[in-house]
């Protein structure tokens, strides 16, 4: 015999259900929280009943200034989760204080968001100074400011990270996560403090996002798979990098990148690839720049396979990494040096495919014409070019 329900008992029920997949607002002051406090054990307690609440739940951190040491949320939780930061989070600013390599981590989520128009404010002046990491070395004991590992089908927006001490966001092995209007903010003179890094991700898109930093605005690592960024507002910095790639062995491929309708303002590059002579088999391929606008930027477009900083490596054996599939197209505006375009490819495994069309970047210097160098790389070329491809060689 089926089970009969009234009408006023299905009402009921379904009202439930509905309440139980709203979730609830979680705010950090219910857990004791203060403004210009401490705020770490109230909102890791917060965070923990929210991940374990079935429905879509929200963890608040209401205006105002905190203190934050270092946390990690994670998951999995029974339902979405989101953390809105609505006020300022100031980090230690000793750098022997974090043993984790991160300020803040989020692991393993399924349906995460993190909004709310706050700052995580990482106080990274305190370290930048010091002569370990005075730009010349790598500073990686410092921590990473932002760190999503394993995200899947996250959204990040409306948050602004400031001063980082190292990066400012890295993601690994994370699928299906957009970052919307995020503004990264440090001085040109902070070392290492990559805006945005990719490894081991697919389905990323950054998108109407401003950064303006001391090292890459975006850098995308190996098995970056699949990335969209366009809107994107870079500099001060070193512009959108590929790589470097070909360092370690057993690298995932590259493929699938799509850099549109971007500007950079008085940055280092503007797009650029870039791998490791005496590098380890890799490849990277099907990559798209296109609508991009730079202003006084050193070199506009980038293919680099003689990166090697601080004499790390063998210069002169070449690159394994194959470079393929790569389109420039609609890349106009005004660079600081002659070095307009530089396509500098590996002799064992010459870049292959690479189309140009419609460049025209204008460089003013009393030191000679706009140049456009081509080293083992025939490019197809189209439409207007300025400077004429291959003109510097």
């Amino acid at each position: 015999m089926g089970l009969k329900m009234n009408l006023p008992t299905i009402a009921l029920f379904l009202l439930l259900a509905a309440a139980s997949a709203a979730g609830a607002n979680i705010n950090i002051r219910k857990y004791g929280a203060q403004v210009n406090s401490d705020i770490t054990p109230a909102l890791t307690k917060a965070w923990k009943d929210a991940c374990q609440t079935p429905g879509t739940n929200t963890v608040v951190i209401p205006k105002g200034t905190y203190r934050l040491g270092a946390v990690q949320f994670m998951g999995p939780c029974k339902g979405h989760i989101e953390l809105q930061v609505r006020g300022i989070l100031l980090a230690p600013g000793d750098r022997g204080y974090f043993k984790s390599g991160s300020w803040v981590n989020f692991q393993r989520i399924d349906g995460f968001t993190l909004s709310g128009g706050g700052t995580f404010d990482a106080k990274g002046k305190h370290v930048w100074g010091k002569r370990s990491c005075s730009g010349i070395r790598y500073c990686g004991d410092l921590p990473i400011s932002l760190r999503f590992d394993f995200i899947t089908n996250g959204l990040i927006k409306d948050i602004t990270s400031l001063d980082s001490k190292q990066f400012h966001i890295n993601l690994l092995g994370c699928k299906n996560v957009s970052f919307q209007h995020v503004n990264v903010i440090a001085p040109d003179h902070s070392p290492n403090t990559d805006g945005i890094h990719i490894g081991r991700s697919t389905g990323i898109k950054i998108i109407d996002t401003k950064i303006a930093t001391g090292d890459d605005c975006i850098s995308l690592g190996d098995g970056s798979e699949n990335i969209l960024i366009k809107g994107v507002t870079c500099g001060p910095g070193h512009g959108i990098s590929v790589g470097s790639l070909g360092k370690y062995k057993n690298e995932a491929p590259v493929v699938g990148v799509n850099v549109v309708n971007c500007t950079f303002i008085n940055t280092q590059n503007g797009v650029r690839i870039k791998t490791w002579p005496n590098s380890f088999a890799g490849t990277a391929s099907d990559m798209r720049f296109e609508n991009l606008l730079m202003k006084n930027v050193s070199t506009s477009m980038l293919i680099d396979q003689l990166y090697c900083p601080w004499n790390q490596c063998k210069a002169q054996i070449p690159s394994k990494v194959k470079i393929s599939n790569i389109s420039f197209k609609n890349i106009r505006g005004t660079a600081s040096t002659k070095d307009v375009v530089k396509l500098l490819c590996s002799k064992s495994f010459p870049c292959q495919d690479v189309k140009v069309t419609d460049i025209d970047i204008r460089y003013s210097g009393r030191d000679g014409p706009a140049t456009f160098q081509c080293v083992n790389i025939k490019p197809t070329t189209s439409g207007r070019l300025y400077p004429p491809p291959c003109s510097s060689h």
